[in-house]
């Protein structure tokens, strides 16, 4: 049972948590052991109720799960993990998850309290209601880095949550067009998905796509930015920004590969080289350029 428990948890979508680090970057905080370690703190608390929302949402979609080409193998849609075992380890994960938070960190238990309030929703009914399913998908997103901020008692930059809800936008339309494109525009077996169209949604990616470019540049060119992380050149990060979107939607395009954002983090090697040297160009900035504190949070 331990294995299809693992499995169901899905560590790999862990990977979509790392948003809790932006404030911690972002904040010039990541070379302070007691901020890392508050960060790291948050972002296994949201690992672990993310786990328990995937359990949940595997829960309700068993049945729906078993008639999917790729979801059927999932381990309670193929019967390897009881029901019974899923609701257990869902109850223990998001109680333990929300009480750490509330005894150790109270304004990020909050954050979580809404992210998993959010995600109980999207799974008993608002992934059926078209583009609202893609906003909270997206709100996941947002909710992660405001997370990140709490931790650590900085404030998140409003410019950092308008790129963050624009990329997260394009990252669930993206999403959608893959699965879309998997099923076939009239043979989806989520209700949902009858709703778009790959035209729709490919105006939708690029909305979201200019977006998140042009309030990143934005945000790299704004005089608070600038005095605040005390460097001008965040500006030469912009490339690495427009590659990344660039090739994630080659991908997407021309493949069925972008169902799962984490999946081709995990493959793709030219989305691997853009995150990393998006990465370590602002480390280095900001390694080099040391300047002005955050802003506590208020």
């Amino acid at each position: 049972m331990i294995v299809p428990l693992l499995r169901a948890m899905r560590p790999k979508q862990w990977l979509k948590n790392t948003f809790v680090f932006a404030p911690l970057l972002f904040g010039k905080q990541f070379l302070k052991t007691d901020q890392l370690l508050r960060s790291l703190e948050a972002f296994g608390l949201f690992c672990a109720l993310a786990s328990a929302v995937y359990l949940v949402n595997d829960i309700i979609d068993r049945e729906k799960d078993a008639a999917h080409p790729v979801k059927k193998a999932r381990p309670i849609a193929s019967g390897a993990l009881s029901v019974s075992a899923a609701i257990i380890a869902a109850g223990a994960l998001a109680g333990g998850a929300l009480a750490i938070a509330f005894m150790r960190l109270p304004w990020l238990g909050v954050v979580l309290a809404i992210y998993g309030a959010i995600n109980v929703a999207y799974s008993f009914g608002l992934k059926n209601v078209v583009i609202i399913d893609v906003f909270a998908i997206a709100i996941g997103f947002v909710l992660r880095v405001l997370g990140g901020a709490a931790a650590i008692h900085v404030e998140a930059s409003r410019w950092l949550l308008t790129c963050t809800i624009f990329l997260s936008l394009f990252l669930a339309a993206c999403k959608r067009r893959s699965e879309i494109a998997r099923m076939g525009d009239d043979g989806a077996t989520r209700d949902v998905l009858r709703s778009y169209s790959i035209g729709f949604v490919d105006q939708m990616i690029m909305v979201a796509m200019t977006g998140t470019i042009l309030s990143y540049a934005l945000y790299t060119l704004d005089p608070v930015t600038i005095a605040k992380l005390g460097t001008r050149d965040l500006v030469f990060t912009l490339p690495f920004v427009m590659y990344g979107m660039f090739r994630y939607l080659h991908v997407v395009r021309n493949t069925t590969d972008g169902e799962s954002p984490t999946e081709l983090l995990l493959s793709d090697r030219w989305v691997q080289l853009a995150v990393v040297g998006y990465v370590a160009t602002i480390v280095l900035l900001f390694l080099i350029f040391q300047g002005t504190e955050p802003l506590p949070m208020g």
